[in-house]
């Protein structure tokens, strides 16, 4: 399928060292992006199967959610509900990032079992795309008994994300030489970070985030409750772990976290995730929400924090969607001021702690609605599609 979008007021890259494109649109093909920038008058407009026209709103990458506790299927067994991940597509996210499965009901403890779900939960998601979104599902929990051998037999059967922080072990310390091997495997190894969230988990503290000293220390800013402050301080100073800050967290702890990577030169570990859903429940705004919290209670710009969301989350965990640019998958959101807002643009609405309204949701290049959310205000300018060579309608249900 070949899809553009044009007449773009604002093109956001996904990468915050240069958060902007120049242009006016974007031309996708076969699920990848081919052109970014100046479109109007480009001759391959001509062979697409759709054309969304922006009005002048702006275009940006797919929410990356590098938290979320997906299960099997579109469903969450921790708050009985049905099509979370679709909804949350009308959210803006394109791609879910699990925090494994550990709410799968009896979830097995053991290493055959531990292993056995991940990797049932990893091929569960290959093929299946809940609203059009990408779930990277499976990764491993640590359990006492795992051997290094165990985890290059995942790795290689597929699963590439391992999890600290729910299994049974006395200290949290004894999760370090897991974690070791994970990654010495060529996994992504993560963290629970903060006071225990459910009876699975325990505590754990600045001390044990560096000894054990994963790729990703989740909810840094609690989930829900968090770490010490100054234990931040040590895990941007003395270590390169990157520092996901998440909507089920604790705001001021938030602020307090971007602050201090952008002034310690560490932003690029910086990652915007929601970590639900859990006891805070379903939040299909969740990303949007950290990231106008962000943009309207620090004095930073923006963009910055789009791309925290975005591109930061592809960077960390090797993925190639999160920026715009040629090559990249196809994954673009268009967005603009909500409708009834004081705001004029994206940005300034973002800055004025407003959720956008989300006008076109596009993953691996196919259009999943054009016009309006179902979860989020009308966006001020009309985004309609002025081209369409399907015989489909991508225009949202009406409630």
């Amino acid at each position: 399928m070949k899809t553009a979008i044009v007449n773009a007021g604002m093109i956001i890259s996904g990468n915050w060292r240069a958060p902007f494109v120049a242009g006016d649109g974007i031309i996708m093909a076969d699920g990848v992006i081919v052109a970014v920038g100046e479109v109007a008058g480009d001759k391959r407009l001509d062979e697409c199967d759709v054309i969304i026209d922006a009005g002048g709103a702006a275009i940006m990458p797919g929410l990356i959610d590098s938290q979320v506790h997906n299960t099997f299927g579109d469903y969450t067994p921790r708050q009985k509900t049905v099509g979370f991940l679709e909804s949350y597509v009308h959210g803006g996210v394109t791609t879910a990032i699990s925090a494994s499965e550990v709410h799968v009901p009896g979830r097995p403890r053991d290493p055959e079992g531990v292993k056995a779900l991940a990797i049932a939960a990893q091929r569960s998601f290959v093929t299946y795309r809940p609203g059009g979104m990408r779930v990277y599902g499976g990764s491993v929990i640590l359990e006492p008994g795992l051997t290094e051998a165990d985890f290059h037999e995942l790795k290689a059967k597929g699963v590439w994300l391992a999890k600290a922080g729910f299994g049974n072990f006395a200290s949290p310390f004894d999760y370090a030489p897991l974690s070791r091997w994970a990654r010495e495997a060529g996994m992504i190894t993560t963290l629970h970070t903060g006071g225990a969230s459910i009876p699975d988990s325990s505590p754990i503290w600045g001390e044990h985030v560096l000894a054990i000293n994963p790729h990703v220390s989740f909810h840094i800013n609690g989930g829900p409750t968090a770490i010490p402050d100054n234990d931040i301080a040590r895990i941007i100073n003395e270590s390169e772990i990157a520092l996901q800050v998440c909507t089920a967290g604790n705001l001021r702890t938030t602020l307090l976290c971007a602050e201090l990577a952008i002034e310690a030169g560490a932003f690029d570990r910086f990652l915007i995730a929601t970590d639900t859903p859990t006891g805070s429940g379903i939040m299909p705004l969740g990303m949007l929400y950290t990231i106008s919290h962000l943009a309207s209670l620090t004095a930073h710009p923006p963009e910055w924090f789009i791309c925290a969301a975005t591109g930061s989350n592809a960077n960390v965990y090797g993925l190639n969607c999160g920026v715009l640019a040629p090559g990249r998958e196809a994954d673009v959101l268009v967005l603009d001021a909500p409708t009834g807002g004081t705001q004029e643009n994206l940005i300034d609405a973002l800055r004025n702690g407003d959720i956008p309204g989300i006008g076109a949701v596009i993953s691996a290049g196919e259009p999943r609605f054009v016009g309006q959310s179902r979860n989020t205000p009308a966006p001020r300018r009309s985004v309609v599609v002025a081209k369409n060579k399907r015989p489909q309608s991508f225009a949202t249900a009406r409630y």
